[in-house]
């Protein structure tokens, strides 16, 4: 049995993913509304990503024969006004994200809870990835997006990316 309030947080995690997941398909929307499908395409797969990850907090919940609590989810507000706003949001979120993984490691640490540990081992290197790729979006962009041809292969680029699961064993 595992630490309510890790449970707690566990679930409300479960929430976060999936509204990582709406906000990133409000993301895809404004991009294919501007012309820029690799960058809606980019963005198509990371709310998949966000939403396997919702499901792996939810079967870690169901392995430990934990209650499952499911709240509502927000609907994401546009703070954008162009692409670059997107991108700059997109790492705010992840850096948020980011957050909430430590937050929750740090409570299951608190309690000497080491399988919830070990499993959000991986969730702390995602996170790393994900502020790293996130960054590297917006360094792109504030270095070629004024430039219609490199704004094109960047879109090129970020078009080309395909879904791949995530490889983490429960």
């Amino acid at each position: 049995m595992l630490d309510k309030n890790v449970v707690a947080l566990l679930n409300d995690q479960i929430n976060k993913e999936l509204y990582s997941a709406y906000l990133y398909l409000d993301f895809s929307n404004y991009c294919e509304a501007q012309g820029l499908d690799g960058f809606a395409n980019w963005y198509k797969i990371q709310a998949q990503e966000e939403r396997d990850h919702a499901m792996l907090f939810y079967q870690y919940l169901v392995n430990n024969n934990e209650e499952i609590v499911l709240e509502p989810i927000a609907k994401p507000e546009r703070k954008f006004e162009d692409v670059l706003g997107v991108l700059k949001q997109g790492l705010e979120h992840e850096e948020y994200v980011t957050s909430l993984i430590h937050n929750l490691y740090g409570a299951a640490q608190k309690v000497n809870d080491f399988r919830t540990t070990q499993f959000l081992d991986w969730f702390v290197k995602e996170q790393g990835e994900e502020e790293t790729n996130a960054n590297d979006l917006v360094t792109k962009m504030e270095l070629f997006g004024g430039d219609p041809k490199s704004l094109y292969m960047l879109n090129s680029e970020l078009g080309a990316r395909v879904y791949s699961a995530p490889s983490l064993v429960l």
